[in-house]
C-alpha cells in the first residue's frame, strides 16, 4: 500500500514521546509498505536525519516549523473558537505541500499523526485517501486534569483558566477531527473510552506506544559518577504533565524521604527544563540535567525509577522505558494509566505523598525486592510492548489490511 504519514517534528532522532511513536511505526510500515513522509523539521535537524530517513522512506519532504509569537497565540485565543493546539502548526506552506504531494501520487492512506497535524483534514480535496487519525492522546482529558490539578492551587487559577477553556473548545474540536477520520487510533483503552465519550458511534482501534527491546536493556552500562541512592524522572521537561510530576514530588514526596535519608538524589533527565524548575536548582540533591544525548545510562544508574504525573493521558513511552531496562518502578496510578501494570507485581502504584514516600523507601531498603520488580516489568514489556507486536495493530485499521 501507498501511505502518506504527516508528523508534527521530524522523527528522526527518535528522542521523545512523539518522535518515538512516529518513527517505530513509520520503520515498521516501510519494511511493508510504500511510505512517504511530511513532516515539519525544527532548525536543529541535519542532513545526517533526513538522510537516515530517506534510506527506508520512499519520499521525504520537510517544511519549516512555523513560529508563533505570543501576540499571534493572544489573537488566535481570542479570535478563534479552535483550541490552541489546532492553531500550533498552522502552516500555509505544509498546506501547499500537502495538496501537491496528494495530487502528484494515489496514496492510499493519509495517516495523521496527532491532532496538531489535524486541521490539514479540512483542506482535503475529494476523492482523497483513506485517512486514518492516530490521537496520541485523548488531548481534551488532558485539559480538563490540568484545569483540576491547578484549580486547588490560587497562584495557578490563571493556568486553570486557560485550561478551561481549552478542554471545552478541545472537546468540540477532537470530536470533529474523529468524526472526519476513516480509521481512529487511540494510545490505550482508556483514551479509547473517552473518544467514544465524544461520539459512541465512534470506533478507536487501541495501537499503545511501544519500546525498542534491544535499545532499553537491564544490562545497559550505568552513568558513571551518580550518587546513591538515587531516584530519576526522564521526559520533555517544558511539558505541563512533566512539570507538575516534578514539582509535587520535589516538594511533597521528597522532603518526607531525607528525614529517612538525607543524602537521597533525585535526577530530572530532559530537554527544554521550564522557568518553573529553576527553584529547584538551588537544592544541591536535585539535578536537573536539560538535554542529554542519551537517558539510559541515568536510568540504569538510578536506584529506582519514579513517574510522580497527576496530569496526562495516553500511555508513556518513559515507562515503557524504565521497565525495559528492568528498573524497579513507583508511580501514581495515572502514570501507568492504560498499561495494566499490577501494583506490587510490575511496579508500586501511590498516589499521596505519604504512600509515595513509603513505596519508594521500601524499594530502596530492599534490593532484592527492587531486582524482582524490574524483572518483572521487563517480562511484560516483552510480552506486549515490542514494537514488532504494535505494528499490525496499525496494519489493522488499513482498509485492505484486515
Amino acid at each position: 500500500m501507498r501511505i502518506l504519514i504527516l508528523t508534527p517534528q521530524l522523527p528522526y532522532p527518535p528522542q521523545q514521546g512523539t518522535s518515538l511513536r512516529n518513527y517505530h511505526l513509520l520503520r515498521y510500515l516501510a519494511a511493508r509498505h510504500e511510505v512517504s513522509l511530511l513532516s515539519f523539521a525544527g532548525a536543529d535537524a541535519r542532513p545526517s536525519h533526513l538522510a537516515h530517513l530517506q534510506a527506508f522512506c520512499h519520499t521525504v519532504r520537510t517544511v519549516p516549523a512555523p513560529e508563533r509569537s505570543m501576540a499571534r497565540r493572544l489573537w488566535t485565543l481570542l479570535s478563534s473558537a479552535r483550541p490552541d493546539m489546532a492553531w500550533r502548526l498552522f502552516s500555509p506552506e505544509y498546506a501547499r505541500a500537502l495538496a501537491t504531494g496528494l495530487a502528484r501520487e494515489p496514496f492510499d492512506i493519509l495517516q495523521v499523526e496527532g491532532i496538531e497535524m489535524a486541521p490539514y483534514l479540512w483542506g482535503l480535496q475529494p476523492p482523497h485517501p483513506f485517512v486514518v487519525f492516530d490521537d496520541h492522546n485523548a488531548e481534551y482529558v488532558l485539559q480538563k486534569r490540568a484545569f483540576l490539578t491547578d484549580l486547588r492551587r490560587p497562584q495557578r487559577w490563571p493556568a486553570a483558566a486557560y485550561s478551561l477553556v481549552q478542554w471545552r473548545r478541545l472537546r468540540r474540536f477532537e470530536r470533529a477531527v474523529c468524526r472526519r477520520a476513516n480509521g481512529l487510533v487511540a494510545v490505550s483503552q482508556a483514551d479509547a473510552q473517552a473518544l467514544t465519550a465524544l461520539d459512541p458511534r465512534l470506533s478507536p482501534v487501541v495501537v499503545p506506544n511501544g519500546v525498542d527491546l534491544e535499545a532499553y536493556r537491564p544490562d545497559f552500562p550505568p552513568l558513571a559518577g551518580l550518587a546513591h541512592p538515587s531516584l530519576a524522572f526522564t521526559g520533555k521537561m517544558d511539558f505541563r504533565p512533566n512539570i507538575d510530576a516534578v514539582l509535587w514530588f520535589a516538594q511533597q514526596v521528597l522532603p518526607l524521604l531525607w528525614q529517612r535519608d538525607p543524602d537521597m538524589r533525585f535526577y530530572v533527565v530532559g530537554q527544554s527544563p521550564s522557568p518553573r524548575l529553576d527553584p529547584l536548582r538551588a537544592e544541591p540533591r536535585i539535578t536537573i540535567t536539560g538535554r542529554v544525548d542519551d537517558v539510559r545510562p541515568y536510568i540504569a544508574g538510578a536506584d529506582a525509577y519514579v513517574v510522580p504525573l497527576r496530569v496526562g493521558g495516553g500511555t508513556r513511552l518513559k515507562v515503557l522505558e524504565a521497565m525495559a531496562m528492568g528498573k524497579a518502578l513507583v508511580s501514581t496510578s495515572l502514570g501507568v494509566e492504560g498499561l495494566g501494570v499490577g501494583d506490587g507485581r510490575e511496579a508500586l502504584l501511590a498516589d499521596t505523598p505519604e504512600a509515595f514516600a513509603e513505596a519508594v523507601a521500601s524499594l530502596l531498603a530492599d534490593a532484592g525486592r527492587r531486582r524482582a520488580l524490574g524483572q518483572a516489568a521487563r517480562a511484560f514489556v516483552e510480552r506486549g510492548y515490542g514494537w514488532e507486536r504494535i505494528g499490525p495493530r496499525l496494519e489493522a485499521v488499513y482498509p485492505r489490511a484486515n
